[in-house]
């Protein structure tokens, strides 16, 4: 017998879609004491990752440089130059090592993440 698992989702609006600048990151706050970079691309997708560089612990993700590696989007941290796969949480040239990735979808212009 097989058991399904509902896997639920909250959505938390976070800030209007106005408010990200193509490829810079904002740093936003969880209801659940979490922190997440946002980042919107020229192309107009938008990620949400954990802010923390898991090489440093320190939260500063959002304030990495975004860029992409053989088209792929990823954000370089400031603290160790770990480049980080906007999409899966990735590093590129670590891939036993990863941030954690969020949901994310922009309705009526607002940016919105998911909370697991």
């Amino acid at each position: 017998m097989t058991a399904l698992v509902e896997r639920t989702e909250t959505w938390v609006q976070v800030c209007r879609i106005t408010a990200l600048l193509p490829e810079r990151g904002v740093a936003a706050l969880l209801p659940d004491g979490s922190q997440v970079a946002l980042f919107r691309t020229y192309d107009n997708e938008v990620y949400a990752v954990s802010n923390t560089d898991p090489f440093s612990e320190a939260n500063v993700l959002s304030r990495g440089i975004v860029g992409d590696r053989g088209g792929v989007a990823v954000v370089a941290s400031p603290m160790y130059k770990e480049a980080f796969d906007l999409r899966t949480g990735v590093c590129v040239d670590n891939p036993e090592v990863s941030v954690p990735v969020y949901p994310v979808r922009v309705v009526d212009e607002w940016v919105q993440v998911g909370l697991r």
